[in-house]
């Protein structure tokens, strides 16, 4: 029998540019082999490809997703094995915590050609430059874009009974985590639900609780306090002993948009734009932040600032997305040149080479 892929992102786009959750899901690990190389070599290809043929073999995995290309997966963890495959490559640089003990670099630069690519310097060190300035305009956007995001929620604020969403709090903490676990000290992994991408802003939510019982999803506007509730609630959730995924926002990192507590089968997120989702299960709830905290109708004036700034902020995001857009544009030309250059019958026995050692890995611990 397959076994079961999660996906997710481990780094994102976003406001504060590029920001990485990868140690979270990394630090545990027995087995990493970090790879290198340029654009084109075939870093995605390899980690997909050994993904896939241990899922054949019944384990289940986990794939990081690059947000720079959704097509593209950063990573992969076979966590029964306590074994990942990344790519250690700008702009998610991942280093060795302890070399060659844990963590080994994979050079698949061994691949190229290095005359072929000198042969195309020019072309190659152009359109480098000219990704790293798409990027920073992308982060330049997204950036501005947060200044009208906050004037959303300022405008919103005075309207929020601090009270109310206290109790509120204190409520979904008495109904979800009713007993606390006498165990070792609970596993938080922090990652994304999703990324801003160059086609787009996506997301795992509906994947990633596809398999939870009771989904709780929150509604209202940005500044209601979404994040805040989520906050608190995994808070609650670590202290009593519970095995939590955090999942942040992929625009405001230090956001917090989706919970799961598999083992109180339990997901509760923020159900809105650009991620939103009607209740369509039997056990979904919706719980209407608006109608639960507001005091009063958000007044006339503000409701036009907040329209106003709604406006600015998507046109903000567009323009960020479009540069993303452009960036990877650019990049798939500049793989162009490394994949001539590549021998890729060498990246080919350096899976193989990988693979040998994970089987290895599995034999020692007992496994098929």
């Amino acid at each position: 029998m397959k076994g079961k892929i999660t996906n997710y992102f481990a780094g994102g786009n976003t406001s504060v540019g590029f920001y990485s959750l990868f140690s979270s899901n990394l630090n545990d690990l027995k087995r990493l082999f970090i790879l290198k190389g340029g654009p084109g070599t075939g870093k995605s290809f390899l980690i997909k490809t050994i993904g896939k043929e241990w899922v054949n073999r019944g384990y289940d995995i986990e794939y990081m997703y690059c947000s720079s290309d959704k097509e593209s997966v950063d990573g992969v963890i076979i966590q029964k094995l306590k074994t990942g495959i990344v790519d250690g490559t700008n702009p998610h640089v991942i280093e060795p915590r302890f070399p060659g003990v844990i963590d080994d670099y994979v050079n698949l630069g061994v691949a190229w050609d290095a005359e072929k690519l000198r042969k195309n310097k020019e072309d190659i060190i152009d359109h480098t430059e000219q990704v790293s300035a798409a990027f920073k305009s992308a982060y330049e956007a997204f950036g501005d874009a947060l200044i009208f995001h906050n004037e959303r929620k300022k405008r919103l604020s005075p309207y929020i009974d601090r009270k109310k969403m206290e109790v509120l709090v204190n409520e979904l903490i008495a109904t979800f985590f009713k007993e606390k676990k006498e165990s070792a000290k609970p596993h938080i992994k922090h990652r994304f639900h999703g990324a801003n991408t160059p086609t787009g802003t996506v997301d795992f939510i509906s994947e990633l609780t596809s398999d939870v019982g009771n989904r709780y999803l929150l509604k209202g506007r940005p500044g209601v306090g979404k994040s805040t509730l989520l906050k608190s609630l995994a808070s609650a959730a670590e202290n009593r002993g519970f095995d939590t995924e955090i999942y942040h926002c992929e625009f405001e990192p230090e956001r917090v948009d989706l919970l799961v507590v598999k083992e109180l089968d339990l997901a509760i997120f923020d159900s809105t734009p650009p991620h939103e989702y009607a209740p369509e299960r039997k056990n979904d709830k919706v719980i209407d932040l608006e109608s639960e905290v507001l005091v009063s109708d958000v007044s006339e004036k503000d409701s036009f600032k907040i329209q106003i700034a709604e406006e600015q902020f998507a046109a903000k995001m567009k323009e960020g997305l479009g540069a993303l857009a452009h960036a990877k544009a650019l990049r798939d030309t500049l793989e162009g040149y490394y994949i001539h250059a590549m021998d890729f019958t060498i990246t080919g026995q350096i899976r193989k080479e990988i693979d040998d050692e994970i089987k290895q890995i599995a034999k020692e611990k007992g496994n098929k």
